[in-house]
């Protein structure tokens, strides 16, 4: 099987696997829920530390009215690279709710090329489970394509807390693993949020990835 046919069904499986935990207040990137109709955004920064690496800072910002959602991104893809999409928010769920938002963009810069994308969550009780997967079709090398891939299984104890384990794909740099894993706390207060995900623990190639998000 290709890498990238294997890493998309990788995704289709943990995804499904989930399906039975995660919680009603999910920590996606959405700036609103789909039934609000107001224009409400969203903006992330990752700092991000690569051992015996080049560290660097993707930024993700998000447009949300009603199930409308708008994102662009730098620094994701690939360093260097900008992107941007446009999305519809589908939703449901009572006791496990559910949100589900299809992506059509592309990328311009170090990397070029179409983009469809996906990011869903699900949610019950304290716990959530969040994803979003992309292929990346090079327009320059269609070797160069692949799936990008992140997760988050996450707990809320407090409404100001939330842990968990997260996993990730990625292009962006160079690292000897394929999928990589590891736990991250994340604090909120009002709205904002800061967080740091720590993969890779003890391991030659870990990584930390810090995060900033106020939403308004």
């Amino acid at each position: 099987m290709k890498p990238a046919l294997a890493a998309f069904t990788l995704v289709l499986a943990t995804f499904a696997t989930a399906a039975t935990a995660a919680e009603d207040d999910h920590a996606g990137r959405r700036a609103s829920r789909p039934e609000r109709p107001a224009w409400e955004f969203g903006l992330t920064a990752y700092p991000t530390f690569v051992r015996d690496g080049e560290n660097f800072t993707s930024v993700v910002a998000v447009g949300d009215q009603g199930p409308l959602h708008l994102e662009a991104r730098y620094d994701y893809e690939s360093i260097g690279a900008r992107s941007a999409f446009v999305g519809w928010t589908f939703s449901g769920g009572q006791s496990i709710a559910w949100e589900l938002t299809p992506l059509l963009g592309g990328v311009w810069g170090t990397t070029r090329g179409f983009v469809p994308g996906l990011e869903a969550a699900l949610g019950w009780k304290s716990l959530d489970f969040y994803i979003e997967a992309e292929y990346v079709r090079s327009s320059i090398d269609v070797k160069d394509s692949y799936v990008y891939a992140w997760s988050e299984l996450g707990y809320r104890p407090f409404e100001w807390l939330r842990i968990g384990l997260a996993g990730q794909r990625t292009n962006v740099y160079d690292s000897g693993r394929d999928i990589q894993r590891g736990p991250f706390v994340q604090f909120t207060w009002h709205r904002v949020t800061i967080g740091g995900y720590w993969f890779n623990p003890g391991s030659s190639d870990q990584l930390v990835v810090s995060m900033l998000n106020v939403s308004f």
